[in-house]
């Protein structure tokens, strides 16, 4: 018993399953705002606009009766009222009110996940900068060169610079120069082609 409860002390205090937890508080929370600001100020407004244009109730008119029961008055005798709770209907606003709130909490969703991604990359890039400061830092060190001296600093990087520009063109000409030593080692039909109308003007020059 008691190796049981260690191992569910241990379960729960993990860092993902408190993180779940948090989650599923925070999107419960999160889920009656969602619904208010849907049910208490946009659909109230869809409401207002439909019904000037259609001049009904809006979304809460937006149904489709497909086997209508009627209201029975206090003889029993069917009224023109169509009783909802006993009628089978398609409910159009309640199913327009359940997109909103999925383009809501779309939109809700995208926006933290773009915020915090942000955040991150912001993160990522301070933490990167900072170690580049670092590396700089311990290399003018070891070249016996003071930081605080600006112009030995920005000697240093500029003939750094021009050697890692240096070093660039040398690694781009070999790699053009392996190309071209390829390309003539396995030939492709243009350039045998080539070579053939170069030896055909050359037989010709030389009658």
């Amino acid at each position: 018993m008691k190796k049981f409860f260690e191992e569910f002390k241990k379960f729960i205090t993990r860092g993902n399953v408190v993180d779940m937890a948090v989650g599923v508080i925070v999107g419960g929370a999160f889920t009656g705002i969602v619904n208010g600001l849907s049910n208490y100020v946009l659909k109230p407004l869809i409401n207002a606009v439909l019904a000037l244009i259609i001049g009904k109730d809006g979304l809460s008119g937006a149904i489709t009766v497909l086997s209508p029961v009627y209201v029975l008055d206090e003889n029993g005798a069917a009224t023109d009222v169509i009783d909802l709770a006993s009628s089978i209907y398609i409910d159009w606003g309640s199913f327009i009110s359940a997109i909103i709130n999925f383009f809501i909490i779309a939109f809700v969703l995208f926006s933290i996940v773009k915020i915090i991604n942000g955040v991150r990359e912001g993160g990522e890039e301070a933490r990167k900068a900072k170690e580049a400061k670092r590396a700089l830092k311990a290399e003018l060190k070891a070249n016996g060169i003071d930081k605080k001296d600006k112009e030995a600093v920005a000697a240093y990087l500029a003939k750094k610079e021009a050697e890692a520009q240096a070093q660039a063109e040398a690694e781009a000409k070999a790699a053009e120069e392996a190309a071209e030593a390829e390309r003539l080692a396995n030939p492709t039909t243009e350039d045998l082609l080539k070579q053939i109308r170069d030896l055909l003007a050359e037989n010709k020059s030389t009658k």
